[in-house]
């Protein structure tokens, strides 16, 4: 096995730099295909658990004390409910398996915890509908291979907890690995600011279907499309008096008149207003300070979220017809970081917001980031971002995608993938690497088949860990 160095970016270049050129895509393709002597691609498909591997009950215990206490009940119901759910919620019991894995170095943004459900269509800041990945709450600089075992993984899982057997596993897996491939290639030949504004857009998607299913295709485009403001002030709020208050479900939507340090949350919401605010590009800022704060109210979202605090924020221009709906969510350190090493940024709301523009491209108007300052030395990373304008996402299984469709959206999850690890590295040097033949896709495939086995073990010891009573679990409604 090769050292295992921590993957960086490199440092920005000097003035003089500037007008040397670099490598030539062919010499930087060769480069790539030369790393195959260093780490080959059979490699890639071996899963060798780490010798002194740490108990996943453990793992799950220590980021429940960074959580919030009475949260971590649910996020553990959530996670009982089938090994891919398992799999949703257990980013840090992977990342500590594929820290000890072979991998190759080629350094791109990751998105840390990639999986099958982290994709989904978004409005450009042209309202344009696109589909990418929509979850960077653990990105972090590091190999390209992290988040491609982990997003083939993720199939494999996904498929066969919801029926699906073997065969179509292996065909959803080598579709994604087939399409990051193409496409890493067409991208390592394309300009750079045509790779910039380079999108999957609604006809992109449509393509990959049959006509059968374009007709569904397109009442998903068209309901994603109608997620607005307007209708998330219909399906959140209710008058109360003359006033519009975001309606109590607890316990995964509630008012809280202090956060859990004891600490008034108004003033201090107030507070990360104003920092968030001050760091907003100049038109941002101008269109975000029109908007008052009415109301806010904590809510549950996710599996792996779960226990970090994530708010709703409900704002008015001018009237209760010119609604804004903001999430509020908590950035902590990245599940990467005890083995890629910390991020650049000190702050871990601008950590993931710089995370989600290298790999998405196109994020929404009002995502940014700021600090939630509870006392002199204690503070609270967070980003914002729009609730539900144009946000459209996937889920596998019952009233989601049917097993039947999913190989048709698994080229989209591997197209996805090579875009964001275009924007963020080389595509000439992955694209050397990876090359075209089919020894790619079966050496994920099989890494893939390997690491399912280790999920269902860690699975069975979460079970009895919640069965012995050493977790706590939601009761099911």
């Amino acid at each position: 096995m090769p050292s295992q160095k921590k993957p960086k970016f490199a440092v920005l270049r000097s003035v003089e730099s500037f007008s040397n050129p670099r490598p030539s895509i062919k010499k930087r393709m060769g480069d790539g295909k030369a790393l195959r002597k260093v780490v080959s691609i059979a490699e890639q498909g071996i899963y060798t658990p780490p010798k002194h591997r740490i108990d996943p009950i453990s793992i799950l215990e220590n980021q429940a004390k960074t959580r919030i206490e009475s949260l971590i009940p649910i996020r553990y119901e959530r996670m009982l409910q089938s090994p891919f759910a398992f799999y949703r919620g257990g980013a840090a019991i992977m990342a500590q398996d594929l820290a000890s894995q072979p991998y190759t170095n080629i350094t791109v943004q990751l998105c840390g915890d990639m999986h099958v459900s982290n994709f989904g269509l978004f409005g450009t800041t042209e309202h344009r509908l696109v589909f990418g990945i929509n979850d960077f709450d653990e990105t972090l600089p590091g190999s390209w291979e992290w988040d491609m075992k982990r997003l083939v993984t993720s199939a494999v899982i996904a498929c066969e907890s919801n029926g699906g057997d073997k065969a179509l596993s292996k065909k959803l897996a080598f579709r994604i690995c087939a399409e990051y491939q193409k496409r890493l290639a067409q991208y390592a030949k394309m300009p750079y600011l045509d790779l910039a504004q380079e999108f999957i857009g609604e006809a992109d998607v449509r393509k990959n279907f049959s006509k059968e299913h374009q007709k569904k295709i397109d009442v998903y485009f068209n309901q994603t499309k109608g997620q607005g403001n307007v209708q998330v002030l219909q399906k959140l709020t209710t008058l109360v008096g003359k006033d519009r208050k975001i309606i109590n479900k607890p316990p995964l939507i509630e008012h809280f008149k202090k956060n859990a340090f004891g600490h008034p949350l108004s003033s201090l919401i107030d507070k990360a207003l104003l920092n968030y605010s001050s760091t907003l590009l100049a038109d941002r800022k101008i269109l975000f300070e029109r908007y008052v704060l009415k109301d806010f109210a904590r809510k549950v979202v996710g599996v792996g979220s779960v226990g970090t605090n994530c708010m709703v924020l409900y704002f008015e221009g001018d009237s209760a017809n010119d609604p804004l709906f903001l999430q509020y969510k908590e950035a902590q350190k990245s599940v990467l970081s005890p083995y890629l090493g910390e991020s650049i940024y000190r702050d871990m709301g601008l950590r993931v917001v710089a995370g989600q523009r290298l790999l998405q491209g196109a994020p929404d108007i009002f995502l940014n980031y700021g600090s939630m300052q509870f006392d002199v030395d204690k503070s609270q990373g967070f980003y914002l971002r729009q609730l539900r304008d144009m946000k459209g996402g996937i889920e596998i299984g019952p009233g989601g995608i049917s097993l039947k469709n999913f190989a048709d959206y698994s080229k989209l999850f591997g197209w996805a993938l090579a875009l964001g690890h275009a924007r963020s590295g080389d595509a000439a040097e992955l694209a050397g690497y990876c090359g075209q033949d089919k020894e790619f896709s079966e050496a994920m495939y099989s890494f893939a088949r390997s690491y399912a086995k280790q999920n269902e073990r860690d699975f069975e010891l979460f079970r009895k860990a919640v069965k012995s009573g050493r977790l706590k679990v939601a009761k099911t409604k």
